[in-house]
């Protein structure tokens, strides 16, 4: 289990997004003022918006900022599944760099493989990954399915892999590129955002239950040795 995890709750949204975005650049501009870069993941879906929002508005040297997906669903740029799509809208234009972890390769497979080679001429280890959670317990795109284990137990060199939920989320029935629990664990600063009292329950039975989890996210927090953060909204 993760060395610590420590709770921050909040009864409203605009006093989540305030402090998480004001960590977020706190953690990258102490990496900037110590390597003169940073290397940071974020999630797609619809809870990081407003965050992407207000981290936008920060002063940091964006110019220096390499910002990736924990994962992405294999659609076109322009399709509103993509999460690099909507990073991007968000840090582009402020010059940070985005890469994608998505390609055009049909075969799921061979998209993960290419994001893996796309990753490793980046300056690793991510100073932050910032994960989201599904109702289901899934993280990033580690989903229960064929390529769990994969995702699970690829060695510190796989960065990321393909993957086929199954089933398939109706919200998004595509397949996934996703960073593997490895890469994950690999962070100098992971920390957990969720909401509403389902997900907490999800969450609490997961990491009570550590590595033997049926859920990936508790398979996944056992696995990282730093402290974690846990930003859970209750609405």
């Amino acid at each position: 289990m993760a060395e610590e995890i420590e709770w921050w709750d909040f009864d409203a949204q605009d006093e989540l997004v305030d402090q998480l975005a004001g960590d977020i650049k706190f953690i990258i501009e102490s990496a900037l003022d110590a390597r003169g870069q940073a290397l940071v993941a974020f999630p797609g879906g619809s809870t990081p918006a407003p965050i992407f929002a207000k981290l936008a508005e920060s002063s940091i040297r964006w110019k220096n900022v390499t910002i990736i997906p924990t994962d992405d669903r294999l659609v076109p740029v322009d399709n509103p599944l993509s999460n690099v799509a909507m990073i991007a809208k968000a840090f582009l234009p402020l010059g940070a760099r985005v890469l994608p972890l998505n390609s055009e390769a049909e075969d799921y497979k061979l998209a993960g493989s290419a994001a893996n080679a796309r990753l490793q001429d980046l300056q690793w280890p991510p100073d932050l990954i910032w994960l989201g959670m599904g109702k289901d317990g899934h993280t990033a795109s580690i989903f229960p399915g064929p390529d769990l284990d994969e995702a699970m137990t690829a060695g510190d060199d796989i960065r990321a892999v393909g993957v086929a939920p199954d089933p398939l989320p109706p919200e998004a029935p595509v397949n996934r590129v996703t960073l593997t629990a490895s890469a994950i664990a690999s962070a100098k600063t992971t920390l957990v955002v969720c909401n509403g009292a389902e997900k907490k329950a999800v969450l609490d039975q997961a990491i009570e239950e550590g590595a033997k989890s049926a859920y990936p996210i508790g398979k996944v927090l056992a696995k990282i040795p730093v402290p974690v953060d846990i930003y859970w909204l209750d609405n």
